[in-house]
């Protein structure tokens, strides 16, 4: 899904937490930050409230597969010293 929401997307990228989001978008964003910052922590639980916001099982397989790959390939991008795009420093 495309945001067209400019002032969302800014509040997202300065904390989550505080902007303006629905309890799907919550969830998806708890488990995202919690499988980014602390993979070994990750049990069962934290897949229930992703299954009450509405995921399944493959929902919930898309999104481990998308934020495991970020966190891959922008770890080896930092590896590498790689650089920021120009318009990801606004």
């Amino acid at each position: 899904m495309e945001v067209r929401d400019e002032d969302l997307v800014k509040a997202v990228k300065d904390d989550w937490r505080k902007a303006n989001l629905g309890a799907r978008d919550r969830a998806l964003c708890e488990f995202a930050e919690k499988l980014t910052r602390t993979p070994g922590r990750m049990s069962e639980g934290d897949l229930a409230p992703l299954r009450e916001a509405g995921l399944d099982d493959a929902d919930i397989l898309d999104l481990t597969q998308v934020v495991g790959y970020f966190n891959y390939i922008n770890r080896v991008a930092d590896a590498l010293g790689v650089p920021n795009e120009p318009e990801w420093e606004k």
